[in-house]
């Protein structure tokens, strides 16, 4: 059995290693096979709040939420989504979540076939990892609030946890949602 103590925020893994993502800034190397940690941590520098963190087989980028609040003002909300490299370590702040028409929050993330899912409050949006290309936002219903997670299936629908239901407000629930999203042209 093993343990990891500390702010761990999200786990992962590819290959033989877990990569456990950690308060405020790091992310932890483990064998898989042998539960043992490596002599390895990945600091990176200006991530203050992550949330959860994904790895891409293909390209093999570790991706991770940040949602964090400057100095706790809540009118300054910033965050992003930061790209990791599980071969060299570098990272980049890959993509942000403010711009002058849009501000949105991270709170999970889940991946399939180079296709990021990134759940807010209230949307789902679906990003390319190959360009940063946002391919769809999908609204959810109005009674369907505090978004917790969603996975894309193989079949092009999206599953998701969340709070509340057309019969309870309260009542958490997970649902299946058909691909009814706002395609996005340029």
């Amino acid at each position: 059995m093993m343990y990891v103590v500390g702010g761990v925020r999200g786990v992962t893994y590819l290959d033989n290693i877990m990569y456990v993502l950690c308060w405020p800034s790091t992310i932890h190397l483990y064998n898989t096979d042998t539960l043992s940690p490596l002599r390895v941590v990945i600091n990176v520098t200006g991530m203050k709040d992550p949330r959860d963190i994904v790895v891409c087989r293909h390209d093999r980028q570790l991706y991770v939420a940040e949602w964090y609040c400057i100095d706790y003002d809540y009118e300054n909300m910033d965050g992003c989504i930061w790209r990791v490299s599980a071969d060299d370590h570098s990272y980049v702040k890959w993509l942000t979540t403010q711009s002058s028409t849009d501000t949105f929050s991270v709170n999970t993330l889940s991946l399939t076939s180079r296709r990021l899912l990134v759940t807010s409050s209230q949307h789902l949006r679906q990003y390319s990892t190959t360009n940063k290309e946002l391919l769809c936002v999908v609204d959810l219903s109005q009674y369907m609030q505090n978004l917790r997670h969603a996975v894309e299936t193989t079949h092009g629908t999206f599953v998701i946890s969340h709070q509340g239901t057309s019969q309870d407000e309260e009542q958490r629930a997970v649902s299946e949602l058909f691909r009814f999203c706002h395609v996005l042209q340029h």
